[in-house]
């Protein structure tokens, strides 16, 4: 089998950003630290996940500078993660996918969690690219420019 290629050479930002985050805990992790989370146990207890994986991640996110350790808020001697700037700029990410779930993977009335603007209680509005010019952007109106020597198609 041919070994894999390393993923900082890969010049395609969403192999790049899959291979970080793009795992199921990873993913859930950053949603739950979006939620409040901080503490290992609380997102143990989140998640259900075996604390030997749940480790892992989180050490993957504090190296990859999604999620920094601190001392814990409350002055006992615990740390907590907390999202770093560049760990809250995948709030968009995680918005869209909720959106996409809330659209496609739900019943017509089912019950599910809705994000909410804090400031009137209303549902965020649906995420949708758009143009320079403030219209909407549909796939069919984009396209990825390669760098010279990818040669891949499809991406």
């Amino acid at each position: 089998m041919p070994s894999r290629k390393p993923i900082s050479d890969e010049p395609c930002p969403v192999a790049r950003s899959v291979d970080l985050i793009g795992d199921r805990w990873s993913l859930l992790i950053v949603r739950d630290a979006f939620d409040g989370t901080r503490r290992f146990g609380d997102f143990q207890r989140s998640l259900g996940v075996a604390r030997n994986i749940l480790s892992d991640r989180l050490r993957g996110l504090v190296e990859a500078d999604i999620l920094a350790l601190q001392d814990a808020s409350d002055g006992t001697a615990y740390q907590e993660y907390v999202l770093t700037a560049k760990g809250e700029s995948l709030f968009p990410i995680v918005v869209a996918l909720r959106q996409w779930g809330e659209q496609h993977l739900f019943q017509r009335g089912e019950r599910h969690s809705v994000l909410v603007d804090k400031r009137n209680g209303k549902p965020v509005p649906r995420m949708e690219p758009l143009g320079r010019d403030g219209s909407a952007l549909p796939p069919s109106a984009t396209l990825v420019r390669r760098v010279p020597g990818d040669e891949r198609e499809g991406r």
